[in-house]
């Protein structure tokens, strides 16, 4: 039997020789094999299943593809993103993520693997984990699979963001202006502001709950100083949208 190599690692974050293939994504294919495996060792242990990701697959499906091409595994090749970006440039929010990578015959025989080395199965089994993507892409009779791992960040459009924060505001008795165009270009910025409004104070954070405001910012506010404010939500990117969202709050005396 061919080898099976595997490699697993968690952070708290045109192919060369036309052979490498990614496989079909079926009812019963290694995807879903890897998925049902995952879920029926989860549920068998009274853990919640792994909830599939579209985004995190399609990062998985890059990196099976790459690996593929190199035939060999790893979790990072020479100029190839880190998982965490990889995964946020396919659109996928996450705080936590985690992966697994393999060699093997078929899907079962990785499944098997990963279960008996100790980091993979704490990937598997690990109850704070909620969302799964993977793949699977095939060389030379090999099979190459990658198993994205996250917990997931609620996917919400900047406006949504802004009317979060904002309503927090408002129940701070803050009153809140029509300058979300400033509020918008000072949240790119790493500090300052932008805009012709000026501001008394300014705060840039990261959160991945929108629902509670920074403790700087709170104290700030119960000073009775400021009476109005502008919430600017920043897009998501490969260097800050993966682990939160990014916030500017414009404070007005």
């Amino acid at each position: 039997m061919k080898a099976l190599f595997t490699s697993a690692i968690l952070i708290a974050v045109a192919l060369g020789n036309g052979h490498a293939a990614f496989a079909q994504s079926t009812k019963y294919g290694p995807e879903q094999v890897l998925l049902q495996a995952a879920n029926r060792e989860r549920t068998s242990r009274g853990l919640p299943p792994l909830q599939w990701s579209a985004a995190l697959a399609e990062a998985a499906q890059r990196h099976a593809l790459r690996m593929a091409q190199e035939n060999a595994i790893s979790h990072q090749f020479p100029g190839e993103p880190p998982v965490q970006e990889r995964a946020a440039m396919a659109g996928a929010r996450f705080t936590t993520i985690a992966e697994n990578v393999a060699e093997g015959p078929n899907a079962a025989t990785i499944h098997k693997e990963w279960m008996n080395s100790l980091p993979h199965r704490a990937n598997l089994l690990d109850p704070q984990l909620d969302s799964i993507g993977i793949a699977v892409a095939t060389s030379n009779g090999a099979m190459f699979a990658a198993e994205d791992f996250s917990v997931a960040v609620e996917g919400l459009d900047i406006g949504d963001q802004e009317k979060i924060v904002s309503d927090l505001l408002k129940a701070h008795g803050l009153q809140l202006l029509d300058y979300t165009g400033d509020a918008r270009r000072s949240c790119v910025l790493d500090t300052g502001y932008a805009g012709s409004h000026t501001p008394s104070f300014v705060i840039h954070y990261a959160t991945p709950d929108l629902h509670t405001l920074p403790d700087m910012l709170e104290k700030r506010i119960q000073t009775g100083r400021y009476h109005s404010a502008v919430v600017g939500a920043c897009p998501a990117d490969a260097k800050y949208g993966f682990s939160s969202y990014r916030v500017a709050v414009l404070l007005y005396e």
